[in-house]
């Protein structure tokens, strides 16, 4: 799968402070440098559950947690056939978690510069000097006459590190066969050998905290660009009510604090699917009373489950839940009760194609009576992130349950990764959606599988274009 740009990469990282900073500048004057992370570079934070995951798959692998304690770290997601995240320490990648979903298994995948931050305490192949030059500056393999050891632990298929005597990494790669027939070799290949983009790793403690400081001035700027821009288009409709369209999502958070920094308190507009997590109903709440703003929300009595008998549940390619569940009855709500609204809606063009080609004042075919504006459009999930900690807004939960999008909890739109995790927290509300559809399985013939391994996700033939901002 190939990474999309969907605008500038604006991540940078300061070597001085040890954060990430949005600008060539730091707010404490130092210069900032690039950080190589994949397109579009949508990164977000990683909470303190997140960097437990990490450090339990490389401490399982290589015998030692790749994040240490007191260091900022942040996660990006890259294109792959299901999850996988690039993990940035030190303003580097350090590494990859990829997840494997017939297996259930996450993988490491280390770069060399993780030896910034851990010692491999196994897993790893040991080469002669003589080899260095051909492995670390050609990309060659690692053959059987280089190789002076090679650790006990190490399968065919392990991803490995690749060590002088010294204990100096000078590569990275996958073995392609075990310990024990490594050592009964005289000559072959014993680990294929992988070339990275090289990624500056700098270790430095530092807190959120410090990395809203650093990035103080690029708040304010983002700031003041979405709140005029509030205003402005709120001028050109003075005919229209206002509101803010809220999920319990970070980017719908941000957007309400823009519009009523901007033009005061307007009503949250909630899409109530009725399939919402109860987290989120918790945090539509909590804004509310936070903020002192009125709740205008559709009744949560949508048609879900008779369209999921008449055409089996929705999938990403055939969302028809998002036309079902919300534009629908969010456009019998507007008419119901302003005939014609303007709504303020947390659309950034990060997210998706989709959203990145998307006018920033639009109206959606299948409502009509609203005109919609994306006041954070240009902006990063770590604008987002930095803005919330900086007002201390009451964001939803689930980000720190490995949640990196708000939806319904069955959304066809989550990897594997995050359903098996959603399976786990949320086993009740999992089994009753399992049950729904092994249900429609047996009366349409379908296999296992289907159910099993996700395949409902995936509707052959099917082209759907469906984009719900709710």
């Amino acid at each position: 799968m190939r990474p999309s740009y969907l605008g500038k990469m604006l991540l940078r990282w300061c070597d001085v402070c040890h954060t990430p900073v949005l600008a060539d500048e730091c707010a404490c004057g130092a210069s900032t440098r690039p950080v190589p992370v994949t397109p579009p570079g949508d990164a977000r934070p990683a909470f303190p559950a997140d960097i437990a995951l990490i450090n339990r798959i490389y401490e399982d692998h290589f015998g030692a947690p790749l994040i240490p304690e007191g260091h900022i770290a942040l996660l990006n997601k890259v294109p792959d056939k299901d999850r996988m995240e690039e993990i940035i320490v030190g303003g580097g990648i350090a590494g990859i978690i990829r997840y494997f979903p017939d297996e259930r298994r996450w993988e490491p995948v280390p770069r060399p510069e993780a030896t910034n931050l851990l010692s491999p305490k196994k897993r790893f192949v040991v080469i002669g000097d003589d080899a260095v030059p051909f492995i670390r500056d050609q990309g060659m393999s690692v053959l059987r006459p280089g190789m002076v050891s090679i650790d006990d632990n190490v399968r065919a298929g392990d991803e490995v590190f690749i060590l002088t005597p010294d204990g100096t990494c000078i590569g990275v790669g996958r073995a392609k066969v075990d310990a024990v027939t490594a050592r009964a070799m005289e000559k072959g290949s014993i680990v294929r050998s992988r070339r990275n983009i090289a990624s500056q790793v700098v270790p430095g403690k530092a807190t959120w905290d410090d990395a809203v400081q650093a990035n103080a001035d690029v708040l304010e700027r983002a700031e003041g660009s979405s709140m005029l821009f509030v205003q402005e288009v709120a001028d050109r409709n003075p005919h229209l009510a206002r509101n803010v369209s809220y999920s319990g999502g970070k980017d719908s958070l941000a957007t309400l604090l823009v519009v009523t920094k901007a033009i005061g308190k307007v009503p949250m507009l909630f899409a109530d699917t009725g399939l919402e997590f109860p987290e989120t109903y918790e945090n539509v709440a909590e804004a509310s009373r936070r903020y002192g703003l009125e709740v205008i929300r559709t009744d949560g009595n949508t048609t879900f489950w008779k369209t999921f008998a008449e055409q089996g549940p929705p999938a990403v390619n055939a969302r028809w839940c998002c036309k079902v569940c919300k534009l629908t009855p969010v456009g019998d709500l507007i008419q119901e009760t302003w005939g014609e609204c303007l709504s303020f809606i947390g659309q950034r063009r990060y997210e998706s194609a989709t959203r990145a080609r998307s006018d920033r004042v639009w109206r959606n075919k299948n409502v009509r009576a609203q005109l919609s504006a994306a006041p954070i459009h240009n902006w990063t999930a770590l604008h987002v992130w930095l803005y919330l900690m900086r007002e201390k807004a009451p964001h939803n939960v689930l980000y720190e349950r490995h949640l990196d999008r708000i939806g319904c909890f069955m959304c066809p739109s989550s990897d594997m990764a995050l359903i098996h995790m959603i399976e786990a927290e949320y086993p009740a509300l999992w089994q009753g959606w399992l049950d729904r559809l092994d249900q429609y399985r047996q009366a349409h013939g379908l296999p296992a599988e289907w159910v099993t391994e996700g395949k409902w996700r995936l509707v052959e033939g099917s082209q759907d274009e469906e984009d719900s901002h709710y």
